[in-house]
């Protein structure tokens, strides 16, 4: 498939050279079963490539079954992840299938794993390399059939050498390592987006405007670093759209204080025009 439809079909936004080569990679590891591990920082949208890497696999037509590992509390993860049996715990009035049991002969996309217990990372290890787990509570062996797809913004290397994350489900885990590039490194693709998050805002209901960007507004955006990635970059284009004016402009001024530069001049007099 080629990464123009790929990028039409999942909504990405940007041709910058190494979102492409990403992409490619993604797509290359796609039709192997591999352990796939995607890093990068938060709001670089990682949870785009599991969710291609499953359309073109084998598996496409299993379940494709996606976990927030740090929005999860400890003490139901192993419930979470692997079910549980009727009377496991205060509450269990049934038997209840894990994401393991549902993503069974499908993807199971484990988001921000480095936030797992040490507990818990040894279970998930475990079925890793023997297929099968007991739900909580139960006696009984599963055996499984899952590709497993990892994601974290944290540096798991560093947290193995600190002993906070399994050096085996590390190895396991990251086979085939996958590098989402932070929205400053894509400078070319912030206009795009930029362009994007104006059209679906302005064209929304509750503001129902014509929007445009002017030129110095774009320059502020492109000197930005974005720590907060293109998240970041899409909230301060729906703020801007709600502050724009009857004539529809994007000026700095509608920009948040951190964008702005000393050196740019405010109004509509200081602007080249909208781009």
């Amino acid at each position: 498939m080629e990464l123009t439809t790929i990028k039409q079909r999942f909504g990405i936004i940007g041709n910058d050279e190494s979102l492409n080569c990403a992409l490619e990679i993604a797509l290359r590891v796609a039709s192997t079963d591999l352990s796939v591990l995607v890093t990068g920082e938060s709001g670089v949208g990682k949870e785009f490539f599991p969710q291609i890497i499953h359309a073109n696999s084998a598996r496409k037509h299993g379940n494709y079954i996606a976990v927030n590992c740090g929005a999860i509390p400890e003490g139901t993860i192993d419930s979470e992840l692997f079910g549980h049996e009727k009377g496991a715990f205060t509450g269990a009035s049934g038997i209840r299938k894990g994401r393991f049991e549902l993503a069974d002969g499908g993807t199971l996309f484990l988001d921000e794993v480095g936030e797992l217990s040490l507990l818990t990372q040894a279970k998930l290890l475990r079925v890793l390399q023997e297929r099968c787990f007991e739900r909580l509570g139960g006696t009984e062996s599963l055996s499984v059939d899952v590709r497993i797809i990892t994601a974290t913004n944290r540096d798991l290397a560093r947290m193995v050498e600190e002993g906070t994350f399994r050096r085996d489900l590390y190895y396991r885990l990251n086979v085939f390592p996958i590098h989402m590039p932070p929205l400053r490194e894509r400078q070319n693709d912030i206009q795009p987006l930029a362009a994007y998050f104006v059209d679906k805002y302005a064209a929304a209901k509750k503001y129902n405007k014509q929007v445009e960007i002017y030129s110095d507004a774009l320059h502020l955006m492109t000197a930005y670093n974005w720590p907060g990635n293109i998240r970041e970059l899409e909230n301060v284009m729906e703020r801007a759209v709600l502050l724009v004016g009857q004539d529809g402009l994007i000026l700095p001024q509608h920009l948040p204080r951190e964008l702005h530069s000393t050196h740019c001049p405010f109004g509509p007099e200081a602007h080249k025009g909208p781009v």
